[in-house]
C-alpha cells in the first residue's frame, strides 16, 4: 500500500480496498488508468458524483481524475482531506 492510500485509508471509517474501487470504476476510466499505469500512476480511490464515479489518481505527488468517459484531467479542481499527522 503507497503512502497517499494509506492517508485515506485512515480517514474513512469503512476502507475500501484497492479491487473494490476497482471495481467501482467505469470501463473507459480502467481503459485510461491502465495505459498511464505504465507512467506510474496509481488509482487512490473512486469518488460517486451525479455525473457518474470520478477516478482519483497519482503519480507521486500529483493528483489527476479520470471522469466517467475516461478523460484524463490534469487540471482540476478536486479538494483532498489534509492529514493533520504529517
Amino acid at each position: 500500500m503507497d503512502v497517499a492510500s494509506y492517508q485515506f485509508q485512515e480517514q474513512r471509517k469503512h476502507c475500501f480496498s484497492n479491487l473494490e474501487h476497482w471495481d467501482n470504476a467505469s470501463a473507459e476510466q480502467k481503459i485510461t488508468l491502465y495505459k498511464l499505469h505504465n507512467y506510474g500512476y496509481r488509482l487512490l480511490f473512486i469518488r460517486h458524483t451525479t455525473a457518474g464515479p470520478l477516478a482519483v489518481i497519482s503519480q507521486d505527488n500529483d493528483i489527476a481524475v479520470i471522469d466517467a468517459d475516461g478523460a484524463l484531467n490534469l487540471q482540476h479542481q478536486i479538494k483532498l482531506r489534509h492529514n493533520p499527522a504529517e
